[in-house]
């Protein structure tokens, strides 16, 4: 089929406008709350800015896993996924603020609370030897320059070889090199976005530790990033072209891998807690005492069963994985989930009232308002499907099993 019929349809424009213009009002609205309280705007920027970083690098992930692994589920969303990808330089200049402006008000700590900025050179609160070195504001500068590069570097290379096999389809070598390079770009991937998790978030407590942070976090972007893909997939499902690609065994496939990523999540968000109570080192346990008692402790509640329990027992069923209505209403319901995650792993660090502010609601639909509608932009840039994977013919026949 030639690539002009699969072009993005008439209704990717209206969401790029329609997102960009939420995005940019709501930008406006919450620039207030930056210059009136920057106290309260940071913590809410970071939050954030690490759920919108999550759709877009998790994305990444996503799109080394397909070439690294094959399989047709990965042929529906692939240009959605490098779609998203190609945000990342929205991303960066996103992260400008927190950079240049924000770092005083994340990581000089709050009430007597000392952050690693401002920690004293020796007795309580005192950082050791090897985080006085690492958390200095020079190399906080220099590895999130280090990790974009790396991103940028990576979202090049699937983009282009990409691209290059829609140009040369009988190419069978592009599809090698893609398999060869995607196994150590999912390494790159997880390691830098440990590191990541690690200056941006974790460094908010400075005296807390947990080896399995980063993957924390990668669990939790695979998590949002398939559920924007979902929602994209069906979306576009309601129109030619992609009316008569997108099957119910598509979506069958897609929903199991939901289900995998949530099941992956709970995983390492339990290890975590199970090994640190365990070892019930005073140091250790801080984290979770502010966070599993009072206010923060309804929040814990509410994100175990809305973020595992729930959507778990749904995805189990067949008819729901398949269901174009309810499977995409439970993927973006996991993706404000992940933000209210977001908003409990970080904010307790700033305060003691597990209550959002009016930042928490507007800064997300702000970030992710002028990304919705940079990725709608990206996706009208290239046909919505690989033309030249040679697996297409077979993904968008018409079978069910």
């Amino acid at each position: 089929m030639p690539a002009q019929e699969y072009q993005a349809p008439e209704s990717v424009s209206r969401l790029q406008h329609r997102a960009s213009l939420v995005g940019g009002i709501a930008l406006l609205v919450s620039i207030l709350g930056a210059v009136r309280t920057p106290e309260l705007f940071f913590p809410s920027y970071l939050m954030s800015f690490m759920l919108i970083l999550g759709l877009t690098v998790g994305s990444l992930g996503l799109v080394m896993l397909q070439h690294l692994t094959g399989g047709q589920w990965g042929i529906m969303i692939r240009r959605p996924l490098e779609s998203a990808t190609r945000a990342l330089p929205l991303m960066f200049i996103a992260f400008l603020p927190i950079a240049v402006f924000g770092m005083k008000y994340l990581y000089s700590g709050h009430g007597d609370e000392k952050g690693w900025l401002n920690a004293p050179s020796a007795g309580e609160g005192a950082l050791s030897d090897f985080q006085k070195r690492y958390l200095t504001q020079t190399g906080f500068h220099t590895r999130w320059v280090i990790y974009f590069a790396i991103w940028l570097l990576l979202m090049f290379i699937f983009n282009i070889l990409s691209k290059q096999q829609d140009s040369n389809r009988e190419d069978r070598a592009l599809r090698r090199r893609l398999k060869m390079l995607a196994g150590p770009g999912i390494i790159l991937y997880v390691f830098v976005m440990t590191f990541a998790s690690i200056d941006w978030v974790m460094s908010l407590s400075p005296h807390w530790a947990s080896t399995i942070y980063g993957f924390l976090f990668v669990a939790g972007q695979l998590i949002s990033s398939m559920s924007l893909m979902i929602a994209v997939v069906v979306l576009l499902a309601r129109t030619e072209p992609f009316a008569g690609v997108l099957q119910k065994r598509h979506l069958h496939d897609l929903g199991k891998l939901l289900l995998a990523f949530v099941m992956l999540w709970a995983y390492f968000d339990f290890s975590q807690l199970l090994i640190i109570w365990s070892g019930n080192q005073p140091e250790e346990i801080s984290f979770y005492r502010t966070r599993l008692y009072g206010g923060w402790g309804v929040v814990a509640v509410i994100v175990l069963v809305f973020h595992f329990f729930v959507p778990f027992f749904l995805l189990l069923s067949q008819d729901v994985k398949r269901n174009t209505k309810v499977l995409p209403r439970i993927a973006i319901w996991l993706i404000f989930m992940r933000l209210v995650d977001l908003f409990w792993m970080t904010r307790p660090e700033f305060t003691s009232r597990a209550i959002p502010t009016w930042l928490d609601i507007v800064l997300p639909i702000a970030l992710g308002g002028l990304w919705l509608g940079f990725f709608a932009f990206n996706l009208k840039q290239c046909p919505l499907l690989p033309l030249g994977d040679p697996d297409l013919a077979e993904a968008i026949e018409h079978h069910e099993h």
